[in-house]
């Protein structure tokens, strides 16, 4: 995981570079980092079985104020991929995620894990994929009261909304609104790997759910998936729980 000939510059380059959130670290993090002096690398833990593989390390800063300073970076890949003897000549891909806390990183994994569920794959005569739209398009069981955290919930709002890469995601009137928000909770409604024209791809939906200072509820809804040309992740967003759905529905017939 770590070249003893890589400086800490290198080091931290790489990682911002093939993570797929990098975007979402906070800028006062980033600006911190850029002061590293040195660093050191260790697995933290990992999970290995018949469908998925995931690890998680631990990179620590040295900066140039005498602190120290934590990144949590998440590595995960199917391991249907690496058992299936047509892909042996190929690398198996692996995602990376980082983090800056340990609680998110925890609950990262956590969300990975359920959403590498046994469904049936796409089969030729149709019926597999109506079952997959079927799950897409299910209505969830109810969910649990929410738990809101006052945790810099206005910026979370912006950050979700930022890294949205979907034309229809909710426009300035939403993002005003919540501007407002001093507390949030976040649920995982929905999760599943699939496949899709021939590939693995996984669903995730996330509603965020923000309590504003009128003492109002809103919420943003967050389908994450792998159903793109490359295999690449990306995140959308949308105002409804509706439209969300849709957007994964659509997304199993087009790659």
């Amino acid at each position: 995981m770590s070249d003893p000939y890589e400086t800490t510059e290198q080091h931290l380059d790489r990682l911002l570079r093939r993570a797929l959130n990098s975007f979402d670290l906070p800028d006062c993090t980033v600006e911190q980092l850029g002061t590293a002096l040195a660093h050191s690398s260790s697995l933290h833990s990992s999970h290995h079985s018949s469908v998925l593989h995931r690890e998680t390390y631990r990179h620590t800063y040295l900066l140039a104020d005498g602190s120290a300073l934590t990144l949590w970076e998440l590595v995960h890949s199917t391991a249907m991929a690496a058992a299936d003897p047509r892909s042996r000549r190929q690398p198996v891909p692996q995602h990376h995620e980082l983090y800056d806390d340990e609680a998110d990183v925890r609950l990262a994994a956590a969300r990975l894990s359920g959403s590498f569920s046994d469904v049936p794959a796409f089969g030729e005569d149709g019926q597999a994929d109506l079952e997959i739209l079927t799950v897409l398009m299910a209505t969830p069981p109810a969910p649990l009261p929410r738990m809101y955290a006052p945790d810099n919930s206005a910026d979370h709002a912006r950050r979700v909304l930022r890294r949205a890469e979907n034309s229809d995601v909710p426009g300035e009137e939403t993002a005003r609104l919540l501007r407002a928000a001093f507390a949030h909770h976040i649920t995982q409604i929905f999760g599943r790997q699939c496949r899709v024209d021939g590939r693995d791809a996984g669903f995730t939906l996330y509603e965020h759910a923000f309590l504003l200072l009128d003492g109002s509820e809103t919420s943003l809804w967050e389908v994450e998936h792998t159903a793109t040309p490359d295999g690449r992740h990306m995140c959308e967003v949308y105002g409804d729980e509706k439209t969300a759905r849709e957007a994964m529905e659509s997304r199993t017939r087009i790659c």
